[in-house]
C-alpha cells in the first residue's frame, strides 16, 4: 500500500541548542501526521534551523536556502520554514522582503508559528504572538521522532533560553532574546521522558548555563537541578554547557562531585587571557580570577577535565596580549580549547564601537599557533590514561568501530561485533591521540533478556 502521509525535513546547523531545537519540532510535526525523510527533493516540509554566530555559519545558511529555491519553483506547495538566529525575536519585514519564497519565519525555539501554519487554525494563529513558547516551554512530554527512536543514547535539554549578559562580541542576545530559565517541572519531566524512551544521557544547555534560576526570585540553581535529576530512573549520566566564569559556584562544583549520575567535565570559556581584552569583550573577569577558579574546580572535583573557548583577533588585540592568552593556555593545560577566530556580527558592541583591525592572516597565525599548543597539552594529558580502565557510555557504530565517551568527555574507539549502543562498559586504553583514543573491552556486554 503506498504511503501517502506528508513528509518533513530538517536542515540543522550551529548549535546543541539548534539540535535540541529541532529535535522537539520533528516531535511536534509528526504529532500533526508528517513523516522524516532524509531526502529533500520528496519533503512537503523544509525546515532550516539556522546559526549566525559566526559569518561563515550566516552565509552557510544563506546558500543552502538558495541553493532549495528551485524546489520551491518545481513545487509551489511545498512549505519552506526559515528558524533559528537568523530570524531572531525582533520581526521579520527586512527577511520577508529579501526571502519571498519562504512561506513561514520562526524565531530561535519556538516551533510555533510553523506549527500554526501548517494547523491552519485561526484561533491558534491569533493567539500564537501572545503564546510565542507554548512549545518550546511546553510541559517536558517529549516523544523522540520516528527515525531516532530505539538509536538516541544522549540528547540535549535545554534548561535556558536567549542570554542577557552581552558580551560586546556575541549576537545570542540580540537573536534569542532575554534570559527564561524553564521551570524546574518542565526540565524533570522532559528527562523522565526521554529516559523512558531509552536515552542514557542528557546535556543541560545554556549560553549560560550557570546563570539557570538566577531570573525567578527564590528559585532554584543549577546545583539544585542537579540533584533532583540525579535521581531520574533510566539516567546514567548528566552534563552541562556552559557555564560563564563569574555564575561558577562552589555549590556547583560540590554538586558534580558528591552526585554519582552528573559527569566531571565542565566547559568554562575564558575567551582571552589579557585583562584589557577581556575589559573590552565585557567578559566581567580577569585572567587572575579565571585561573583561580580553575583551581578551586581541579580542588573540589578531582580528576575532571576542562574545556576553554578562546577568540584570536578580537579588535585591538596586539601581539603582546595574544602571547597572554597563549601563555594563559599553555599554564592550565585544558583537556579541550574549542578556538574561533573573530568575526564581527552586526548589532553587537564589538561592530558598532570597533574597527576589525586584526589581518586575516594574523588570525589564523594566532589561531593556529594556539591549535598547535592545545594538539600538544591534549596528546600529554591523554596519554596519561593509556593502559587505564574507563568506563565509557557507546553511542553509535562508526565505520565498523563502536564510538563513545569516558566520563570526562574523552572519545573513545573500540572494535566489537557486539550491540554497544547505550551501554555502559570498561574498556581499557590501548592507544591514545589528542582528539580520540582507542581501547579493548574487558568484558563482553550482557545478553539481552528474552521473555517467552
Amino acid at each position: 500500500m503506498e504511503n501517502t502521509a506528508k513528509k518533513y525535513h530538517i536542515w540543522t546547523a550551529g548549535c546543541q541548542m539548534n539540535v535540541a531545537d529541532s529535535r522537539r519540532l520533528g516531535s511536534s510535526l509528526e504529532h500533526l501526521g508528517y513523516q522524516f525523510t532524509d531526502n529533500v527533493k520528496e519533503t512537503d516540509v523544509l525546515v532550516l534551523n539556522t546559526c549566525v554566530v559566526r559569518q561563515s555559519a550566516e552565509n552557510k545558511a544563506l546558500g543552502f536556502l538558495h541553493s532549495i529555491r528551485p524546489l520551491k519553483d518545481k513545487n509551489p506547495d511545498l512549505v519552506i520554514n526559515l528558524m533559528g538566529c537568523l530570524v531572531g525575536v525582533r520581526g521579520t519585514e527586512k527577511l520577508q522582503k529579501k526571502l519571498p519564497f519562504v512561506d513561514v519565519f520562526s524565531p530561535p525555539s519556538d516551533p510555533g508559528p510553523l506549527i500554526a501554519h501548517l494547523s491552519q487554525d485561526d484561533d491558534f494563529i491569533a493567539e500564537a504572538d501572545v503564546t510565542r513558547n507554548r512549545f518550546a516551554l511546553m510541559d517536558g512530554e517529549i516523544i523522540i521522532p520516528e527515525h531516532e527512536r530505539g538509536k538516541l543514547v544522549s540528547a540535549f535539554i535545554p534548561i535556558v533560553y536567549g542570554c542577557s549578559h552581552a558580551c560586546a562580541y556575541c549576537i545570542i542576545p540580540y537573536q534569542r532574546g532575554v534570559e527564561r530559565s524553564r521551570p524546574v517541572g518542565d526540565i524533570i519531566a522532559e528527562a523522565r521522558s526521554l529516559a523512558a524512551q531509552g536515552v542514557k544521557e542528557i546535556t543541560l544547555l545554556g549560553q549560560i548555563v550557570d546563570r539557570y534560576g538566577k531570573d525567578v526570585e527564590d528559585g532554584p540553581n543549577l546545583a539544585d537541578l542537579l540533584r533532583l535529576l540525579n535521581d531520574v530512573e533510566g539516567l546514567e549520566r548528566i552534563r552541562f554547557l556552559t557555564s560563564h566564569p563569574n555564575y561558577f559556584g562552589v555549590d556547583i562544583m560540590r554538586a558534580v562531585a558528591e552526585l554519582d549520575k552528573v559527569m566531571p567535565h565542565f566547559e568554562v570559556p575564558i575567551q582571552a587571557g589579557n585583562d584589557e581584552v577581556l575589559e573590552n569583550m565585557k567578559r566581567g573577569y580577569t585572567h587572575g580570577d579565571y585561573r583561580k577558579l580553575i583551581a578551586q574546580i581541579r580542588t573540589e572535583v578531582s580528576n575532571c577535565s576542562i574545556a576553554t573557548d578562546i577568540i584570536v583577533g578580537f579588535p585591538g588585540e596586539t601581539d603582546e596580549q595574544f602571547e597572554d592568552t597563549y601563555q594563559l593556555l599553555a599554564d592550565l593545560k585544558m583537556d579541550v580549547a574549542h578556538l574561533a577566530r573573530y568575526s564581527p556580527r552586526n548589532k553587537t558592541v564589538s561592530k558598532r564601537q570597533m574597527k576589525d583591525d586584526i589581518p586575516d592572516k594574523v588570525k589564523r597565525e594566532r589561531f593556529h599557533r594556539l591549535e598547535d599548543l592545545q594538539k600538544t597539552i591534549a596528546s600529554e594529558i591523554n596519554a596519561r590514561l593509556l593502559g587505564e580502565a574507563l568506563p565509557v557510555l557507546f553511542e553509535n557504530k562508526v565505520k565498523g568501530r563502536w564510538r563513545g565517551r569516558t566520563s570526562t568527555n574523552k572519545l573513545v574507539f573500540v572494535e566489537s561485533d557486539d550491540d554497544l549502543r547505550g551501554k555502559v562498559l570498561s574498556a581499557r586504553i590501548t592507544w591514545t591521540g589528542p582528539w580520540s583514543m582507542q581501547a579493548q573491552l574487558l568484558n563482553k556486554p550482557p545478553s539481552p533478556v528474552i521473555l517467552d
